[in-house]
C-alpha cells in the first residue's frame, strides 16, 4: 500500500519523480536492506543508484546543475526511501540540509564552487552541531573558532555526525568571539564553517580526525561519528555567507526543513509497517481464520492506517508551507513531533501483529522496532518540539487583557 499517490495537487513531473523512486525502492532497497542492516554495512551500489536518479540535486536550483524541485517533492521522496530503509534517507537528509543552507545562506562564489559538483553527489555533505556535553541545549557549544590572520583556527569536538565519515563536505557550527562584545547572546556568537575533508576515517586532512563509526541499536549502514577539531585552518572565505555571528540562524534554518524531512521518514517507516502488519495479518491463521478477521487485529490495522494519513497530512502541510515562502516553524514542529509518535506506535502495533515472529530477524519488523526509536530523537526531542510548539501558538494566540 502507498499513501503517495493521493497526496493532492502534484504536477505531471512530481508524480513522475515518486513514480521512478517507488520503482526504485521496490527493487534496489527493500531486497536487500534487512541484510545489508544486520551486517551494518554501507549501501555503496544502493548509493550510486540515486546518484543516477539525480536524488542528490533534486532541491538544488537547476542553473547549479540540479532539478530544481521543492520541498514537498523532496518530502515525499524521502517517505518512499526511508519505506525502504531508513538509512538510506539519512544519507542524503544531512546532504539536503548542507545544500539548502548553501543556496540559503551561501555567497555566490561558495554557491558556484560547491553546488554543482553537491547535484551530482560528487561532493557530499554533512552537518555539525551537537557536541558530547550539549544534547539541545546549542547555546552551550563550546567548539571555538579563532581569527588568525586571514584564516580561523577551530578547535573543539563534535557528536552525532550523520555521514561524518563518507561525507566530503562538513557545516560546522563554532563560537567565535571576534567582533562579539562580552555579554553578547550566544546565538549572536556563532558561526557556520564549510568544511572540506577526504572521505574516511582517522586524521582526514591536518587538524580534523574522525574516530570511527559509532556503534548504534538501529539506524545502520550509515555512518554516525564524532569529529574532533584541533587548530584546524580554514580560510575566511569558508565562513557561511561571509560573516560570522549568523551560524546559529542559518543553522536553524537547516534544522526547521530537516525536520520535514524526519517527518517524512517517520511517515514512510509507517507506512511500511503497516504493509507488513496487513499482509501478516491476512496469511496467519488463528482459531480457524486469519488473524485480520479478529475484531481486536481489525481495530490495530484501522488505528494503524489512521496515524499514517494523519501524520502524513502535517507533514505535506508543513512541507507546502515553506515552499510558499511562509514561516513554518510550528507546522515542522508538530509534524515531527507527531509523525515520530505515530511512527513509534505504528510499528510497536505491526511488531505485535506479528506475535512472536516479530522477535526474530528473519522477520522485517524486527528492523523496523530498532530504527524507530532514533525519530524521536533527531533534529529535535519531543520536548524540544513541544517547546517551539507551545511558544509559537502563544505568539499567535497572544492574551489582549
Amino acid at each position: 500500500m502507498s499513501r503517495l499517490a493521493q497526496t493532492h495537487g502534484l504536477t505531471d513531473i512530481q508524480q513522475e519523480i515518486l513514480s521512478t523512486v517507488r520503482d526504485f525502492v521496490d527493487k534496489e532497497i527493500i531486497p536487500v536492506a534487512t541484510e545489508l542492516e544486520h551486517r551494518d554495512e554501507y549501501p555503496t551500489q544502493i548509493v550510486e543508484g540515486l546518484k543516477e536518479l539525480g536524488l542528490f540535486g533534486l532541491m538544488i536550483p537547476e542553473e547549479y546543475g540540479g532539478l530544481g524541485e521543492s520541498l514537498l517533492t523532496y518530502a515525499l521522496c524521502v517517505e518512499e526511501i526511508a519505506r525502504g530503509w531508513m538509512s538510506v534517507s539519512g544519507i542524503i537528509n544531512t546532504h539536503f540540509i548542507v545544500a539548502y543552507m548553501l543556496k540559503q545562506h551561501g555567497t555566490q562564489e561558495q554557491r558556484e564552487y560547491f553546488l554543482p559538483r553537491m547535484a551530482t553527489g560528487e561532493v557530499r555533505g554533512a552537518f555539525s552541531m551537537s557536541e558530547p556535553a550539549l544534547g539541545s541545549d546549542v547555546s552551550a557549544i563550546s567548539t571555538k573558532g579563532v581569527k588568525v590572520g586571514d584564516e580561523y583556527a577551530l578547535t573543539g569536538q563534535k557528536m552525532w555526525l550523520t555521514n561524518g565519515g563518507s561525507s566530503t563536505l562538513v557545516a560546522v557550527l563554532c563560537r567565535t568571539d571576534e567582533g562579539h562584545p562580552e555579554g553578547t547572546a550566544p546565538h549572536k556568537s556563532m558561526t557556520t564553517f564549510l568544511v572540506e575533508k577526504e572521505p574516511g576515517f582517522g586524521e582526514v586532512r591536518p587538524g580534523l580526525t574522525i574516530p570511527g563509526k559509532i556503534e548504534k541499536m538501529g539506524y545502520k549502514g550509515v555512518d554516525t561519528t564524532e569529529m574532533i577539531l584541533d587548530g584546524l585552518r580554514i580560510p575566511a572565505n569558508r565562513v557561511l555567507g561571509g560573516t560570522t555571528g549568523r551560524g546559529f540562524y542559518q543553522m536553524m534554518d537547516g534544522v526547521e526543513v530537516g525536520r520535514v524531512n524526519v517527518a517524512a521518514r517517520g511517515c514512510g517507516v509507517a507506512q511500511r509497517a503497516f504493509e507488513l502488519g496487513v499482509s501478516y495479518a491476512q496469511q496467519r491463521h488463528t482459531f480457524g481464520k486469519p488473524i485480520a478477521q479478529h475484531q481486536a487485529i481489525q481495530f490495530k490495522l484501522a488505528e494503524m492506517a489512521t496515524k499514517v494519513e494523519a501524520a502524513r497530512a502535517m507533514m505535506v502541510n508543513a512541507a507546502r508551507k515553506k515552499d510558499s515562502g511562509e514561516r513554518n516553524d510550528l507546522e515542522a514542529g508538530m509534524a515531527k513531533y507527531l509523525a515520530s509518535e505515530y511512527c513509534k506506535e505504528v510499528v510497536e502495533d505491526a511488531f505485535r501483529i506479528h506475535g512472536g515472529y516479530g522477535f526474530s530477524k528473519e522477520y522485517e519488523i524486527e528492523r523496523l522496532y530498532r530504527e524507530a526509536p532514533m525519530l524521536l530523537i533527531g533534529e529535535g526531542t519531543a520536548e524540544i518540539q513541544k517547546m517551539i510548539i507551545g511558544r509559537r501558538l502563544l505568539e499567535e494566540y497572544r492574551f489582549q487583557g
